[in-house]
Order: structure tokens, then sequence, then C-alpha cells
């Protein structure tokens, strides 16, 4: 289901994260679109469609237009789902190279954290953001490739309002960022 009026994403609240260097903030994806699919391992769902189609977002859309973050969220199975080295197997061996983030557990071996501020219904659950952040798309369960890269699309060409504009690198203005200028020798070469 879309949300009529787009509202921030709460934060992500991760114990710890795969394939990446340091961890990841919503926040810090601003500017992006952003797919957070959530999955367990165990989810013959999650492993039949949802993560083959989180993977191949992650390698059509250029990285600079849209982030693609895992959220491996533990609501049940926990004694067998809940090691980070049964993840990292399942990782490698699913060939999964978009950063994933374990949520954080609730302590009891109940809803994870983030699971509950995201209001997720169970596995897999795909939230999609805009480039400020903001959910406009909460769904449960397998989507359709051509509805799910419409609105992405959509998303991508969306304008990032002024106030929420990255900064340009030198050079770089709404038109683009030109190659630098190729120096050229004055001298001859020597013989």
């Amino acid at each position: 289901m879309t949300s009529t009026t787009p509202l921030p994403a709460p934060a992500l609240q991760v114990a710890h994260w795969l394939n990446t260097p340091t961890p990841i903030t919503l926040a810090s994806l601003r500017g992006r679109v952003v797919v957070l699919h959530a999955f367990q391992m165990l989810c013959p769902g999650c492993v039949s469609h949802g993560l083959p189609q989180a993977q191949r977002l992650h390698q059509l859309f250029p990285p600079e237009q849209l982030a693609v973050v895992g959220l491996h969220t533990v609501f049940e199975h926990h004694a067998v789902m809940g090691r980070v080295a049964a993840l990292r197997a399942f990782v490698h061996e699913y060939r999964l190279s978009f950063p994933i983030g374990i949520d954080q557990p609730d302590g009891h071996d109940g809803v994870p954290l983030s699971m509950q501020a995201l209001r997720l219904r169970g596995t897999p659950s795909l939230v999609v953001l805009d480039r400020q952040g903001r959910v406009r798309l909460h769904h449960f369960g397998p989507i359709d490739d051509l509805q799910l890269g419409a609105l992405l699309g959509q998303l991508v060409g969306e304008p990032l309002p002024a106030a929420h504009a990255l900064p340009a690198a030198d050079g770089c203005d709404d038109r683009g960022c030109p190659l630098p200028p190729v120096a050229t020798s004055t001298t001859a070469p020597a013989a």
C-alpha cells in the first residue's frame, strides 16, 4: 500500500552490518531513493523472490540514484537465524552484495526493534523511501518487478528540492559534471 501523505522513515536500529565497511543510516542516504528489504534466512518468499529482486535492483541502478539495504529481522526461530555466522554463510552462498543490517533484537526473542518501528507485518517486506527519506511504499509479501520498477523510475526521476540538494562537486552544475580539461605539454618530447 502506498501512503497518501509520505512520512519520514524511523531510524534503523541495527546490531551488526554485513557488506559495508561502516554502519549505514537512512539519513546518510538522503538524496537517493532507498529500497529497504526486510527478510529472514528461512523465509521461502524472501529466498525465492525478495532477495533476488533486491540483488537485481542493486545491480541495475546506479548507486548514486538508488540504495538497496537489506534488513535481516528475526522474529521466529531465533536459535537458528539469530547467529551472525549463519547469516554470513547465507549471504556468501546467495552472493548478496548489498549492505545488510541485522535488526536489533528486542531482548525477549520477540519482534526486533526496527521491525517494530517500521511496523512491518512479516517477511518479505519492502519499504521504499524517496530522496527526502519519506516512506513512499510499505509492502508485505512479494511484489511484481514491473510494479516496483515503475515506482522506482518515478522516484528516481523526481527532482530533489533545493533545501535537500546535495552539494555539487567542483565544476558541477545542473547540467552535469564535466571532465576537467586535459593538460597539454608545451615542451617537445625528448628524442
